[in-house]
Protein backbone atom coordinates (compact mmCIF):
# COMPACT_ATOMS: atom_id res chain seq x y z
CA UNK A 1 0.00 0.00 0.00
CA UNK A 2 2.98 1.78 -0.36
CA UNK A 3 1.96 3.38 -3.38
CA UNK A 4 -1.96 4.34 -2.88
CA UNK A 5 -0.54 6.11 0.67
CA UNK A 6 1.57 8.40 -1.48
CA UNK A 7 -1.58 8.99 -3.51
CA UNK A 8 -3.42 10.42 -0.59
CA UNK A 9 -0.27 12.24 0.86
CA UNK A 10 0.23 14.07 -2.83
CA UNK A 11 -3.42 14.61 -2.62
CA UNK A 12 -3.84 16.53 0.74
CA UNK A 13 -1.87 19.50 -1.73
CA UNK A 14 -5.13 20.67 -2.46
CA UNK A 15 -6.82 20.78 0.99
CA UNK A 16 -9.56 18.22 0.04
CA UNK A 17 -12.60 17.91 2.10
CA UNK A 18 -13.21 14.50 1.10
CA UNK A 19 -11.03 11.65 -0.23
CA UNK A 20 -11.83 8.15 -1.79
CA UNK A 21 -9.06 5.99 -3.58
CA UNK A 22 -9.53 2.73 -4.28
CA UNK A 23 -7.36 0.50 -5.57
CA UNK A 24 -8.74 -1.57 -8.63
CA UNK A 25 -5.89 -3.45 -9.69
CA UNK A 26 -7.60 -6.98 -8.65
CA UNK A 27 -10.33 -6.68 -11.48
CA UNK A 28 -7.39 -6.32 -14.21
CA UNK A 29 -5.76 -8.50 -15.90
CA UNK A 30 -2.11 -9.37 -14.48
CA UNK A 31 -3.48 -8.59 -10.96
CA UNK A 32 -1.04 -10.32 -8.12
CA UNK A 33 -1.84 -9.12 -4.18
CA UNK A 34 -0.22 -6.30 -3.20
CA UNK A 35 -0.13 -5.09 -6.95
CA UNK A 36 -1.14 -1.41 -7.14
CA UNK A 37 -1.70 -0.19 -10.62
CA UNK A 38 -5.08 1.07 -10.91
CA UNK A 39 -6.86 3.40 -9.09
CA UNK A 40 -9.51 5.18 -8.33
CA UNK A 41 -9.92 8.76 -7.06
CA UNK A 42 -12.91 10.90 -5.24
CA UNK A 43 -11.28 14.31 -4.25
CA UNK A 44 -13.77 16.89 -3.54
CA UNK A 45 -11.86 20.56 -2.81
CA UNK A 46 -12.46 24.01 -3.13
CA UNK A 47 -9.66 24.16 -5.21
CA UNK A 48 -11.54 23.14 -8.18
CA UNK A 49 -13.93 25.76 -8.07
CA UNK A 50 -14.47 27.99 -11.38
CA UNK A 51 -11.97 25.28 -13.20
CA UNK A 52 -13.08 22.69 -16.36
CA UNK A 53 -12.63 18.90 -16.05
CA UNK A 54 -9.20 19.03 -17.50
CA UNK A 55 -7.98 21.31 -15.66
CA UNK A 56 -8.76 19.61 -12.47
CA UNK A 57 -7.24 16.35 -14.05
CA UNK A 58 -4.02 18.03 -15.05
CA UNK A 59 -3.60 19.91 -11.76
CA UNK A 60 -3.99 15.85 -9.57
CA UNK A 61 -1.51 13.95 -12.72
CA UNK A 62 0.78 16.96 -11.71
CA UNK A 63 0.74 15.98 -8.70
CA UNK A 64 1.36 12.66 -9.33
CA UNK A 65 4.07 13.02 -11.80
CA UNK A 66 6.86 10.25 -10.81
CA UNK A 67 4.21 7.93 -10.04
CA UNK A 68 3.04 7.70 -13.33
CA UNK A 69 4.24 4.74 -15.44
CA UNK A 70 4.95 6.91 -18.27
CA UNK A 71 7.43 8.55 -15.81
CA UNK A 72 8.60 5.22 -14.28
CA UNK A 73 6.52 4.70 -11.70
CA UNK A 74 3.60 1.85 -10.59
CA UNK A 75 0.57 3.68 -11.48
CA UNK A 76 -0.94 2.37 -15.04
CA UNK A 77 -4.58 3.89 -14.76
CA UNK A 78 -5.97 6.35 -12.69
CA UNK A 79 -9.81 7.26 -12.58
CA UNK A 80 -10.39 10.78 -11.45
CA UNK A 81 -13.50 12.31 -9.74
CA UNK A 82 -13.07 15.71 -8.98
CA UNK A 83 -15.63 17.89 -7.29
CA UNK A 84 -16.13 21.56 -6.32
CA UNK A 85 -17.80 20.73 -2.60
CA UNK A 86 -21.11 22.27 -4.01
CA UNK A 87 -20.70 19.79 -7.34
CA UNK A 88 -20.20 17.16 -4.62
CA UNK A 89 -23.46 18.29 -2.97
CA UNK A 90 -25.90 17.60 -6.56
CA UNK A 91 -23.99 14.80 -6.86
CA UNK A 92 -25.26 13.26 -4.06
CA UNK A 93 -22.06 12.41 -2.83
CA UNK A 94 -21.65 9.22 -5.10
CA UNK A 95 -19.15 8.71 -7.54
CA UNK A 96 -20.27 6.79 -10.78
CA UNK A 97 -19.42 3.09 -10.77
CA UNK A 98 -15.78 1.88 -12.57
CA UNK A 99 -15.92 0.34 -15.79
CA UNK A 100 -15.08 -3.54 -16.96
CA UNK A 101 -11.63 -3.78 -18.32
CA UNK A 102 -11.29 -4.96 -21.31
CA UNK A 103 -13.32 -7.84 -20.71
CA UNK A 104 -10.80 -9.01 -18.39
CA UNK A 105 -12.77 -8.30 -15.36
CA UNK A 106 -12.02 -10.54 -12.08
CA UNK A 107 -15.35 -10.32 -10.05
Amino acid sequence: MQTQSEIRQRIEALNPTHIELINESKNHSGYFEGKESHFKLTVVSPEFEAKRRVARHQLIYGLMDNLMTSQGGTIHALAIHAYSPEEWQQQNQTVPASPLCASQNKQ
